[in-house]
């Protein structure tokens, strides 16, 4: 893994790392698309005032302008960037405000509900540390409806990011699902009526722990000993299973909103339990800070590297988006690819059999060969091998040098009189081959993943 970096937060990869994240990329869209979702792409820029929708995120947001500024140039146009302009240009710091905007632009052109899965590169202006980088790619699967959107999707949507982070060279992990109704629902119960104040002390429970939270909920939103004590008392509570709905109901809370959001959790959990077993945990610890999540919340770690935080984050947002009276209601969550491949890398999870794509190295005789190398070349690519050619005629010793250098394994021959042989330059073998039928053994045909 390269460990060093000119500009830190902005992680690039050796052609041996590439081919590994270009693996995971290759698996999460062959998943998604198994799954029906179509892929789009949303553009890298959006107005200031869009990306504010999500929340209180402006000291991560990277602002856009041109180092040549007109006086006479506004912030939308690429000029001068100002933050209190909501026409500033900024860099999109994650997946979902962008397509929020796409489905509300596109609504007339869009079959509801409306599946996509995005992969992009997105900043965001972070201290770098290990899992948290300034530019970085994100894997983003939703469904949204047009006005409605069945529960069901909250479920599939879980359910298809535990098959694809199955099918991944990673350790084993945990979707943490909770329920924002639930857990509001709760809070109205035993009387704190901030609800999103009380979310947000209980998302900082990992970090500062049940004790100064509880601190929190008293000094900040008035909770009583008792109404601390009993929001801590949910958040406690974990469950492979849907035993979690009993255990709720022991805590004495009445409430209508509470009992939808038992009702849904109780899905979603029930259908991992029979189609993804051992993946999902129902931890109704997790709150996710970001005010516009209306039901589901997920969070993902790593088993035994839970410090990494999460891996895959999400949930259902009902009013996200929005064109006059039309609301479009949607589920989704987004896989942080750079996290995961670093975290892969470092810990060689998983390595590529080779640096480079090209199975075979075709040698020169002598200059004058070039023109007769190309065209073995194309007979071997047109069957799908990929091929390169010696760039001039040393000594072959020196060719197979610079084809093992490359991780080329195998090395071809042309005589005078037009015999061909290939030579494996890792066992030594030489064979007669016909560049019209010949092909390397099929775990050489291409660059294998491996893991550990």
């Amino acid at each position: 893994m390269a460990r060093t970096a000119s500009l830190s937060g902005f992680p690039e990869w050796l052609p041996q790392e590439r081919l590994v994240e270009l693996h995971v990329l290759d698996t999460l869209r062959k998943t998604f698309e198994l799954h029906g979702f179509a892929s789009i792409e949303t553009r890298a820029v959006e107005t200031v005032g869009q990306l504010l929708r999500k929340g209180e995120i402006d000291k991560e947001v990277y602002g856009l302008s041109r180092l040549q500024e007109d006086d006479d140039a506004s912030g939308g146009e690429g000029g001068k960037s100002d933050k209190g302009d909501p026409n500033a240009l900024a860099l999109h710091f994650d997946l979902t405000v962008p397509f929020a905007r796409y489905v509300v632009e596109n609504a007339g052109y869009l079959a509801f509900p409306f599946r996509r899965y995005q992969i992009q590169k997105v900043w965001r202006g972070e201290r770098p540390q290990e899992g948290r980088a300034r530019e970085f790619t994100q894997a983003d699967i939703d469904v949204v409806g047009d006005g409605e959107l069945p529960f069901r999707y909250d479920v599939e949507i879980a359910l298809v990011i535990a098959e694809a982070l199955s099918a991944l060279p990673i350790p084993d992990f945990r979707l943490r699902i909770n329920n924002r109704k639930l857990a509001e629902g709760f809070y109205r119960g035993i009387g704190l009526t901030d609800t999103p104040g009380v979310l947000r002390s209980i998302d900082k429970l990992e970090k500062i722990g049940p004790e100064k939270v509880a601190e929190l909920l008293k000094s900040e939103l008035g909770a009583s000993d008792e109404q601390a004590s009993l929001a801590l008392q949910l958040a406690a509570i974990r469950s492979e299973d849907t035993s979690f709905v009993e255990q709720v109901r022991a805590l004495g809370v009445k409430d209508d909103l509470l009992e939808e959001g038992l009702n849904e959790l109780e899905q979603v959990i029930e259908a991992a339990v029979q189609r993804a077993p051992g993946k999902v945990l129902a931890d109704l610890s997790i709150a996710r800070g970001l005010d516009y999540y209306t039901g589901t919340v997920v969070e993902t770690v790593l088993v035994g590297h839970e410090q990494l935080g999460s891996i895959c984050s999400g949930g259902r947002y009902d009013a996200l988006a929005s064109k006059g009276n039309r609301k479009f209601p949607g589920v989704g969550l987004s896989i942080g690819v750079t996290r995961l491949v670093s975290r892969i890398l470092s810990q060689e999870f998983a390595t590529a059999s080779r640096s480079v794509p090209t199975a075979v190295l075709v040698a020169l005789n002598h200059d004058d060969s070039w023109s007769a190398a190309q065209d073995v070349a194309a007979q071997l690519r047109g069957r799908g091998i990929a091929t390169e050619v010696a760039a001039k005629a040393e000594k072959f010793g020196k060719q197979i040098k610079f084809a093992d250098r490359r991780g080329i394994p195998f090395v071809w021959f042309t005589d005078d009189d037009g015999k061909h042989q290939v030579k494996d330059i890792r066992t030594g073998e030489q064979v007669d081959a016909d560049p019209a039928s010949w092909e390397p053994p099929a775990e050489d045909l291409h660059v294998r993943i491996t893991t550990a």
